[in-house]
């Protein structure tokens, strides 16, 4: 073994806190130590957390995502909910101009009116004058790729 390699010690060593000040004495290898934050001032060892986060901003920042996160959900709700709209014009759904005029005369203007008259089945809506079998199924088509639940009665095929 190599003789006098090991390091001076200092049973008296003084550590002083920059922070808040506070000084005591320990065992060290180099004379005067200095830390940042010590027991005395430490929030976890003061019970001050809460405040320390606050202070940082953290929470209010996670409150902040978790609104735009429930506001991007309401908007994307609202919006699935507009789609599906019985209110909406019958004019949206890219039917021919015969279909939507005969519909019109019959005083249907909006998808409500359709459906509820789809409630009676396909020949109910098929008495329209002017309103036939290749609208029909037009309109339907249109109506099931938007989401609309077709009453049950008009999935019937009726000849």
């Amino acid at each position: 073994m190599k003789t006098k390699i090991q390091p001076k010690y200092y049973p008296q060593a003084k550590v002083t806190c920059a922070s808040c000040g506070a000084t005591w004495t320990t065992g060290s290898t180099v004379p005067e130590i200095r830390t940042e934050v010590c027991s005395n001032c430490h929030p976890f060892y003061t019970g001050q957390q809460a405040r320390l986060l606050d202070r940082e901003g953290q929470v209010d920042r996670f409150y902040k995502r978790l609104q735009v996160r429930q506001d991007y959900v309401s908007d994307k709700k609202a919006v699935a909910e507009a789609k599906t709209s019985l209110s909406r014009p019958l004019t949206e759904l890219n039917l021919s101009a015969k279909a939507i005029a005969a519909l019109a005369n019959a005083e249907m203007t909006t998808v409500g009116h359709v459906l509820t008259r789809l409630e009676g089945g396909e020949k109910a809506l098929l008495e329209v004058e002017g309103f036939g079998r290749k609208s029909l199924i037009d309109l339907k088509k249109q109506l099931r790729q938007l989401g609309y639940e077709l009453p049950a009665a008009a999935s019937e095929i009726e000849v």
